[in-house]
């Protein structure tokens, strides 16, 4: 199963592609940011977010999207773009008949390190250690971004579904 994690933004939004075998071992097939600058309009900003996502879901042909799930935060001019990019991600998703499924914050940190109030350095290690990286990615958007596909691997039904399969063939 192949997931594409995206950790929406507008100035930075993290993609990360994870393939899981059904051994549960991950691999990386590819991360990056897409960005944008502050000084275009928001509807160029959005644009680009959804061509590159477009993009990346034509290169990689993801068996699913997992997007974080917004949360309030006290700016809200920075909860508001986040949120528009992590629309604009629900509907490339929906645009190419790929699932989606959304991950609070602390969901993601809790299936990659064991504590939902990790912080972003430790998430970024366990990234790095789950995908045997040599460091972990950079930005952090990148890393989360990974952390996402890694979280929906490790918790969605299909995965799950697989994992019997693989127990009920031993």
């Amino acid at each position: 199963m192949r997931v594409l994690g995206v950790d929406p933004g507008l100035t930075r939004c993290g993609v990360g592609v994870v393939q899981a075998r059904p051994d549960r071992s991950l691999a990386l097939v590819d991360v990056g940011v897409i960005t944008t600058s502050a000084s275009m309009a928001l509807e160029q900003r959005l644009l680009v977010v959804a061509d590159e996502l477009h993009l990346w879901i034509e290169k990689y042909q993801p068996d699913a999207i997992a997007v974080e799930r917004v949360f309030s935060q006290h700016n809200v001019s920075t909860v508001m773009g986040t949120a528009q990019a992590g629309a604009v991600a629900l509907l490339a998703a929906a645009r190419a008949g790929i699932p989606v499924a959304l991950h609070t914050p602390s969901e993601v940190k809790a299936a990659v390190s064991g504590s939902g109030r990790a912080n972003k350095a430790q998430v970024g290690a366990m990234v790095a250690r789950l995908l045997r990286l040599d460091a972990p990615p950079s930005p952090a958007d990148a890393a989360d971004a990974l952390a996402l596909a890694i979280c929906h691997l490790w918790r969605s039904p299909a995965q799950e579904r697989l994992q019997a399969a693989v127990r009920a063939t031993k």
